[in-house]
């Protein structure tokens, strides 16, 4: 029965995992996102403020972001919340699927180089270099938060 509950569990994760990268060391394949940047290459800083509203909504300030194709960004994120949060950049069907497999696992630990995870009070940084245009989202997809209105757009022009 353990072995079956184990065998099950395994599947469970796998899949996910291959769709999505793995949640132990980042993506293996290259992320139409983009990739992490260089701290020293970052050509401006965004300060994104996450937290919840009194009416119950939870939200990112600001929420939507424009920046240029090749462009290296500092994403300086602090949690002003009572809650942990966290902010998670991809293309919006990966969102989706990382956002049901925490549905499933909530207390799933990150290594992600493209999400944050800040308990309340903290302060972090994501330093990403957008390598392909679109519109990409942010996300928290601590469970509950993303219906709660925690999530916008990262829209990447051409140079």
């Amino acid at each position: 029965m353990k072995a079956a509950i184990l065998g099950l569990l395994a599947a469970a994760l796998a899949t996910p995992a291959l769709a999505g990268g793995n949640h132990a060391g980042g993506h293996g394949e290259a992320m139409a996102v983009g990739e992490p940047g260089k701290k020293a290459n970052a050509t401006q800083t965004i300060q994104v403020t996450m937290k919840e509203t009194d009416d119950g909504k939870m939200i990112f300030t600001p929420s939507t972001f424009k920046v240029r194709k090749g462009q290296t960004v500092r994403f300086a994120i602090k949690n002003a919340g009572k809650l942990d949060h966290e902010f998670v950049l991809d293309q919006e069907d990966k969102i989706m699927e990382h956002k049901a497999v925490m549905e499933k696992f909530p207390e799933m630990e990150h290594d992600d180089p493209n999400a944050i995870r800040l308990a309340a009070g903290e302060s972090g940084e994501i330093i990403w270099t957008f390598t392909n245009d679109g519109t990409f989202k942010i996300a928290c997809l601590v469970p509950g938060h993303y219906d709660a209105g925690m999530h916008g757009d990262v829209t990447v022009a051409k140079k």
